[in-house]
């Protein structure tokens, strides 16, 4: 079974970092001590590796147990795919990444919804990615931005499909 593109990347980056650091040992400086007892360097090693190891794979027990990825065996290899969920969540981290800058002509960004209870799951979605660009809470389904956050505000109500139930303003002042 072929692996998606995604997770073959993500499984090569894994082996890249994995064989890069064999071949960092070699070059890496060496203290006096490690010369004279290369035996202690050898066993420190191991066990610097060991850990490394340990640790990636309580991250990945961690992701798969929250329900952020999938760990399926394909071709005697493990691969991973991401969730809706992790999906989310990796949305959720580039908002908060995201550079916001004030406007420049020092207008504010007003978004107002009214979205039915039957789709109450878009609304607490919302609601959350409103907070992660910048958006302040006015009203109960008012919200400003001094910010310029137009383009990620009209990505995000089309990805969910929001439009009959959102609009946006250009406001001049609160």
């Amino acid at each position: 079974m072929k692996l998606p593109v995604t997770d073959q990347l993500l499984w090569d980056i894994y082996n890249f970092v994995e064989e890069l650091g064999d071949v960092h040992d070699i070059f890496a400086p060496r203290t006096w001590k490690d010369i004279l007892c290369p035996e202690m360097r050898q066993i420190r090693r191991a066990y610097d590796k060991k850990m490394s190891r340990q640790r990636f794979s309580r991250l990945a027990h961690y992701l798969k147990k929250n329900g952020y990825i999938k760990i399926k065996n394909l071709d005697n290899k493990k691969g991973v795919l991401i969730t809706q969920k992790g999906g989310e969540k990796i949305l959720k981290i580039k908002l908060k990444k995201l550079k916001k800058k004030k406007r420049a002509d020092k207008k504010w960004q007003m978004l107002i919804f009214d979205i039915p209870e039957d789709k109450r799951v878009f609304r607490d979605i919302l609601r959350s990615n409103l907070m992660f660009l910048g958006y302040s809470l006015l009203q109960k389904s008012v919200w400003v931005s001094p910010y310029d956050v137009l383009g990620e505000t009209e990505n995000m109500i089309r990805k969910y499909e929001l439009d009959p139930y959102v609009r946006l303003f250009l406001i001049e002042e609160i």
